[in-house]
């Protein structure tokens, strides 16, 4: 039965082997990696990954990537294009076809029906003398020395290698875009990812729970405005502007300082000048505000217009943090 320390050899030992095949593909990048990648900017069409195997599992992770970060992508099996799939093709549409070899069955079958095409082929394979090599436009090499398996078979090396150079390409065709936060926001709306780049305080505002008192509004009806819209919290408005605030922090530590508080107002335990935020702001900002004050609600404000209340809680709940 193998040990504990020898689990934790082989795992380190597999993670430095594909380490150091991935950092061997920084000597393999050449003008073909910049003029493949230039000709998928340039291009017209859509990308379409195609592969067989392992590969065509890299291949589909590839599109995902290019698909969410502004590059229109579509995956192609290989063994299904030349049963039919290759009617997905336009002219327009650049190719990439990975593969380890470059000399499998389907490959062989498959490149000469690309060519006849005319589309333009980018080949990502171990193999710079194969036939998908040579049938290519350009050639991306991810060979490796060895397999991360211990046999030398299992595809582990192999298959990092490309998923990396997929990830190059697609992070140079980002910065040629000059994709921004804001455009990767318009790809990922759903999830946390999504709300946290596209959600704003706004979109959050309970418009029906609009916590308000005067100055000279009795404490006694500042708790039940407290308690009634269930924020802990509530503004205080004066010629329709908000002066200050009153938490239910404020109404404890009152209570526990007097005896009695028939005398007093909203005005003798308000705080002023407290923390404002704009309806029209990211709600991810709203969340550094009260992180960095150790606070739990804002007051939302546009131009003096009291809107409403963003509560800590009602963030959290969103799941964006």
């Amino acid at each position: 039965m193998i040990s504990k320390e020898n689990i934790l050899a082989t795992a380190k030992k597999t993670i430095l082997s594909e380490s150091k095949a991935i950092t061997k593909l920084t000597d393999y990048l050449d003008e073909n990696f910049s003029n493949a990648t230039q000709a998928i900017y340039d291009s017209k069409g859509r990308l379409i990954v195609t592969g067989i195997g392992k590969s065509a599992i890299i291949a589909q992770k590839m599109v995902a990537s290019f698909n969410s970060t502004g590059t229109p992508s579509m995956f192609l099996h290989a063994a299904e294009a030349i049963h039919g799939d290759l009617g997905m093709v336009q002219n327009d549409d650049i190719i990439i076809c990975i593969s380890k070899s470059g000399n499998s069955p389907e490959i062989k079958v498959l490149v000469p029906l690309l060519k006849r095409f005319g589309n333009t082929l980018i080949a990502i394979t171990g193999n710079v003398t194969s036939f998908l090599a040579k049938g290519s436009d350009f050639v991306l090499n991810t060979t490796v020395e060895s397999e991360a398996c211990p046999l030398n078979l299992a595809p582990t090396s192999s298959t990092t290698a490309q998923l990396v150079m997929g990830d190059a390409i697609a992070v140079c065709l980002m910065e040629m875009r000059d994709f921004k936060a804001e455009d990767f926001a318009k790809y990922h709306p759903g999830g946390a990812l999504g709300k946290k780049l596209l959600l704003r305080v706004k979109d959050m505002l309970e418009h029906t729970l609009k916590p308000m008192v005067n100055l000279d509004t009795p404490i006694k009806k500042v708790i039940f405005e407290i308690s009634e819209k269930r924020l802990g919290v509530t503004a205080v408005i004066d010629n329709n502007k908000v002066i200050g605030i009153i938490t239910d922090g404020d109404i404890r530590r009152m209570l526990n300082d007097r005896d009695t508080f028939a005398d007093l107002t909203a005005k003798d335990i308000m705080t002023k000048n407290p923390k404002l935020i704009q309806s029209n702001d990211m709600v991810v900002d709203a969340f550094n505000i009260l992180e960095d004050f150790s606070i739990t609600q804002l007051v939302v404000v546009d131009n003096d217009e009291y809107k409403g209340v963003l509560h800590l809680h009602d963030i959290l709940k969103e799941g964006i943090i």
